[in-house]
């Protein structure tokens, strides 16, 4: 019976779908964390009597078809790039960005990667880098009498060193922008890949026209709301629910079939 495969479908796309909400909701206080969607699509019809087939040597056509769906699939599990809220910390190394941008950080394998996590630190040699280690690009190297770090809007990098009374430029942070940022890919610890989709990096300074600002002091959070996920889980568990009790109805319906005697 096609139903018991149908349902099979619905059942698989719904605990997808959960898991996807799952994974929004334990990112909940990840900085910089963008949630996901799922995206479905109905699967092939079957098709018993085509819409518009002739009926008559008169010219009359069938004006409703008749189609059996085969189901469900998952399309897509797109992120929804949103700005999320953007809250203190009294950490003169921690940038939030207040618009549109990522971050260029520099992998050991020499590619560059793209994060909204500014939670950034001093390695051993005074690069400022994630807290992964890794650089972040252009490159900065803050000397070790560095004080009063400031980072502008414009990413530019000031502090007091020595004795001088007067701050110096240590360097800049750049942002990057892409055409479909929704196309970039996730390789876990708050990083993304460029891809062919996201179409190749556009370097810009922040503040500059298409790009965000830098705000020092401040980290942006999950742009994930609690309320509205736990709505999405309770619709996706009724629905999953449901497509089993259509299997359990198939179930019963081959059984009193089998049973006719």
């Amino acid at each position: 019976m096609k139903a018991l495969h149908i349902a099979a479908s619905g059942m698989a796309a719904q605990e997808l779908n959960v898991e996807v909400i799952s994974n929004n909701i334990a990112n909940m206080r990840t900085t910089g964390f963008k949630r996901q969607r799922a995206d479905f699509q109905d699967l092939l019809y079957e098709k018993l009597r085509r819409p518009g087939a002739s009926t008559s040597d008169t010219g009359t056509v069938v004006p409703v078809g008749i189609e059996i769906g085969g189901g469900v699939k998952t399309a897509a599990t797109p992120r929804v790039m949103s700005q999320g809220d953007i809250a203190g910390t009294e950490k003169e190394l921690d940038v939030a960005i207040r618009g549109e941008g990522f971050f260029r950080v520099r992998l050991p394998d020499g590619r560059t990667a793209y994060s909204r996590d500014g939670s950034f630190e001093r390695d051993s040699v005074g690069q400022l880098v994630t807290v992964d280690g890794y650089i972040i690009e252009p490159g900065v190297t803050i000397p070790d009498d560095a004080r009063s770090i400031s980072i502008s809007s414009e990413g530019l990098i000031q502090a007091f060193t020595g004795t001088e009374t007067e701050p110096i430029d240590l360097g800049t942070i750049d942002l990057a922008r892409f055409v479909n940022k929704g196309g970039l890919e996730s390789i876990g610890d708050n990083l993304f890949l460029e891809t062919p989709s996201s179409g190749p990096e556009q370097v810009g300074t922040p503040g500059s026209e298409g790009y965000g600002s830098l705000e020092q002091g401040y980290l942006e959070l999950a742009n994930v709301n609690p309320v509205s996920e736990i709505s999405d889980l309770i619709a996706a568990q009724r629905a999953y629910e449901m497509n089993s009790r259509v299997i359990s109805a198939a179930d019963e319906m081959m059984s009193s079939t089998a049973n006719i005697r």
